[in-house]
C-alpha cells in the first residue's frame, strides 16, 4: 500500500470564526487565517512578518530602485499610464477597467476563476469573497467594498476545485499573504490585479464614517477620496454629494481606520503583476502601473477598450504635508465654510497628478509610522520597509 504524504498545511486547521488572530490587533482580517495555510501565518503575515523587499524580488525579478523617485514612491514598474474606458460599464466605481480585465481572461480562457469580492444580499457594504466564473459573477463584484475582506479565505475551495490559472484581485495585505504562499497552491499560472487601499475600516466603523460626513448615509452605494481634496458619495438616486476632506470630523474619526491600515506601508499594492487606481491620475481618469510582464499581458487585453494619456505631476505637496501632520495629530477640524474655502484654494494651486500621490503616500506614511512609534515601538525597525522611512525622512515629526 502506497502511503500518501500531505504538505504539512493540509494538517493544519483554520481558526474558528471570533478566534484571536496571530497579529492580534493589527489582523487585516486577510483571509488566511480562516484556512489550512493558517501554518504559514507567522512567514506570510504582513503584518506579524514584513518582506515587501524580498517578495518583490520573488515577484519581480527586482526590488524596486531607491534612487529612482518613482520606484521610491510607487514600486517596481515597467509603466505608468492615465487610462479609462471609452465606453464605461453601467454601474462600476468608475469605468471598469478592473472588471473588463478580469472578465476578458475569463472569455479567452487565459484562468480559469478570478478571486473578487462581492457582497452579501444583506449588506452592500459587507464583502462576500467568491471565485468568479462568468462574466455576471465579475460583474456582481463591480464598486468598492471599504471594509476589511477576507479574500483569502476562499484558497481551500481554490485548491478543491482543481483550477491551475487563477487571477486574484485584492489590496496590499491580502497579496503579501498571497505572494507567502503562492507556490503552495499548485497552481500552474497566477495573475495578480491590485488595486491601491489605505484606511480601511470595519463594518461598524464605515457606518461610523458615513453617519459622520454622509448627509444621507443609508443611501450610499459608493464612495472615495478623490484628486480634488473631497470625498465623493455616490447615492442611489445617482446624485453626487461631495465633501472637502478638511471637513471631515477628525476629532470623532481618529479610531475608526483598523489599526492594520494604520501601520500599512503598502498603500501602493507593491506586489501585484498590474495596479488599477485612481491617485496618480487626473480627476475622472485612473492610474495604471504594470510592474512585471503578466501586468503587460493583462493590460493588452483591454487596451483597445481604453483612452490612455501619460501621467503627469505638478504643484509641491511638501508643505501641505508637514501642515498635516499636527493637524491630523491634534484632531483638528475645521468649520464647513472654511473647509469648503481651503479645498477650492488647493484644488487650484495644489499638488496633481503624481505630485497628489506622492501627497497621499507622505500623509498616510507619516501619520503611520507616528502610530507605530507610538504603540508598537518593539516593531517598528523590522516593520517598517526602506522606501517608507526614507519617505517619512523628508518631514519633521512631534514626538
Amino acid at each position: 500500500m502506497t502511503l500518501i504524504n500531505f504538505p504539512n498545511h493540509k494538517k493544519a486547521k483554520a481558526l474558528k470564526p471570533g478566534s484571536r488572530r496571530p497579529a492580534k490587533e493589527l489582523c487585516s482580517e486577510c483571509g488566511l487565517c480562516d484556512t489550512y495555510y493558517v501554518h504559514y501565518v507567522k512567514e506570510a503575515c504582513a503584518f506579524i512578518n514584513q518582506q515587501i523587499d524580498k517578495l518583490e524580488e520573488q515577484t519581480h525579478n527586482r526590488s524596486r530602485n531607491l534612487d529612482n523617485p518613482n520606484e521610491l514612491y510607487f514600486g517596481v514598474q515597467q509603466d505608468m499610464m492615465a487610462a479609462r474606458k471609452t465606453e464605461p460599464i453601467p454601474g462600476a466605481q468608475w469605468t471598469g477597467i478592473v472588471s473588463s480585465i478580469a472578465i476578458e481572461m475569463l472569455n479567452r480562457g487565459i484562468v480559469e476563476g478570478v478571486v473578487c469580492v462581492q457582497n452579501t444580499q444583506e449588506d452592500r457594504f459587507q464583502p462576500l469573497p467568491v471565485i468568479a466564473t462568468t462574466p455576471e459573477e465579475i460583474l456582481a463584484a463591480r464598486v468598492n467594498k471599504p471594509t476589511l475582506s477576507p479574500n483569502l479565505s476562499i484558497l481551500e475551495q481554490v485548491e478543491k476545485s482543481g483550477m491551475k490559472r487563477l487571477l486574484v484581485i485584492g489590496v496590499g495585505c491580502q497579496i503579501q499573504a498571497l505572494r507567502a504562499v503562492e507556490k503552495q497552491l499548485g497552481l500552474e499560472k497566477l495573475y495578480v490585479l491590485g488595486t491601491p487601499c489605505v484606511d480601511n475600516v470595519t463594518r461598524a466603523g464605515l457606518q461610523k464614517f458615513l453617519e459622520t460626513t454622509s448627509r444621507s448615509p443609508n443611501t450610499v452605494v459608493h464612495y472615495e477620496f478623490m484628486q480634488d481634496f473631497r470625498v465623493h458619495f455616490k447615492h442611489e438616486d445617482g446624485s453626487t454629494e461631495t465633501v472637502p476632506f478638511f471637513g471631515l470630523k477628525t476629532n470623532k474619526l481618529k479610531d475608526v481606520f483598523a489599526p492594520s491600515c494604520m501601520s500599512c506601508f503598502d498603500y501602493v499594492n507593491s506586489l501585484a503583476d498590474l495596479v488599477v487606481g485612481y491617485m496618480g491620475a487626473p480627476f475622472g481618469w485612473q492610474w495604471i502601473v504594470v510592474r512585471n510582464d503578466l501586468g503587460r499581458e493583462m493590460l493588452e487585453l483591454v487596451k483597445d477598450q481604453l483612452e490612455t494619456q501619460p501621467v503627469m505631476s505638478k504643484g509641491d505637496r511638501k508643505a501641505a504635508v508637514q501642515q498635516s501632520i499636527p493637524a491630523y495629530d491634534k484632531g483638528v477640524t475645521l468649520p464647513m465654510w472654511a473647509a469648503k474655502l481651503m479645498g477650492v484654494v488647493i484644488e487650484k494651486i495644489g499638488p496633481k497628478g503624481l505630485e497628489y500621490a506622492r501627497f497621499s503616500i507622505d500623509s498616510h506614511f507619516t501619520r503611520n509610522y507616528l502610530y507605530m512609534k507610538r504603540n508598537y515601538a518593539e516593531k517598528l525597525e523590522a516593520h517598517v520597509p526602506e522606501f517608507a522611512k526614507r519617505i517619512v525622512g523628508q518631514y519633521k515629526l512631534p514626538e
